[in-house]
């Protein structure tokens, strides 16, 4: 468990990763030490296990993204689950229940791009069958 604090502290470093400790130490009433042995603690720990960039809206309205649902032979799925982190314009990769076994998330700059990936899922071994959805528009994002 961690206390209410490390919560702040957590909640800061979420909205900007990037803020110095002496910001974050301002921002939180503590003192540099104290920010410093709790970001360790929690780096540690492993609650933080690294730090990310978050891209502008403009860029990620510039991207071409979509859903591809994967069906995967079954003695072949560890393996095929490797092969999809290895492509860099699959941004996630979910388990799912029903018809499908994945639901990959793709993020490519191109429509050429997207159908060049797409061929490459569909290639692995393992795959069986995908079936991609375009996402034309994001209504809302939490």
């Amino acid at each position: 468990m961690i206390s209410k604090e490390d919560e702040k502290l957590l909640a800061v470093l979420k909205h900007n990763a990037r803020a110095s400790i002496s910001d974050l130490a301002r921002m939180l009433d503590l003192s540099r030490s104290t920010v410093q042995t709790r970001i360790a603690k929690l780096e540690h720990s492993g609650i933080i296990k690294g730090y990310s960039v978050d891209y502008g809206d403009d860029y990620l309205a510039s991207l071409v993204s979509a859903h591809v649902s994967i069906k995967v032979r079954q003695k072949l799925t560890a393996k095929t689950n490797i092969e999809l982190k290895q492509i860099p314009q699959v941004s996630a990769l979910y388990a799912i229940s029903g018809e499908y076994d994945l639901i990959a998330i793709v993020q490519a700059q191109s429509t050429e791009q997207l159908s060049h990936i797409l061929d490459d899922i569909g290639n692995l071994d393992g795959v069986e069958r995908t079936n991609s959805s375009v996402i034309l528009e994001t209504k809302f994002k939490r």
